[in-house]
């Protein structure tokens, strides 16, 4: 059994593992969607953001940033007393200013991808020994982006943080070399291998 089975065992965590995790996302608004999942997590378990997935997506109109970055006080009440939101209002206002930091980013590469997938030079990474579960936290590329996005005035964003969103959007590839996604993605898109890079 991969690393896959054992991290992505229940039904919903399962779905999300075949039809998303590690694809490379080559869209503003559903790489935001993923950016703000992992700043949401922070503390948390994964498990707990796939169950509150839908009410994330209507407190924050289904992360379009644009909007995000015209909240105001109204609006970080509003998220704070719907039910069943995370109650976090530390969370809640980092991911609006995001938001705001986002639309900076687009203004300066064209887009948020571009400015994220530029870090591979728009291939995906298969790093060595992580198809057999030698998985890291966090990587010199996560680090390096992290430090960037900080500079950038991104909340949340360390490079833990970072690392599992790279997963996630495809720029790592860490599926397990015996999982279908794996071998499925590396087929689809350009990829490129490389040696651990400075792993914790």
């Amino acid at each position: 059994m991969g690393h896959c089975d054992r991290v992505f065992g229940d039904e919903l965590n399962r779905n999300y593992h075949d039809h998303e995790w590690g694809v490379p996302v080559h869209d503003d608004r559903h790489m935001f969607e993923h950016l703000t999942m992992e700043n949401l997590q922070c503390g948390l378990s994964w498990n707990l953001m796939m169950k509150k997935r839908e009410i994330f997506r209507a407190c924050f109109d289904n992360f379009d940033y644009d909007a995000i970055a015209a909240y105001d006080e109204v609006d970080v009440q509003r998220i704070l007393n719907t039910p069943g939101m995370i109650r976090s209002e530390q969370k809640i206002r980092a991911i609006i200013n995001n938001a705001r930091c986002y639309r900076k980013i687009r203004e300066e590469f064209g887009s948020f991808c571009d400015y994220l997938w530029a870090y591979t030079d728009g291939r995906t990474v298969l790093y060595e020994g992580h198809g057999e579960g030698k998985i890291p936290a966090r990587n010199g590329l996560s680090e390096r982006i992290s430090a960037d996005l900080k500079k950038r005035g991104f909340k949340y964003v360390g490079p833990v943080t970072i690392y599992s969103h790279l997963q996630a959007c495809g720029i790592i590839n860490d599926h397990a070399s015996d999982c279908p996604c794996y071998h499925r993605i590396n087929s689809t898109y350009p990829t490129i291998r490389l040696k651990p890079d400075k792993e914790g």
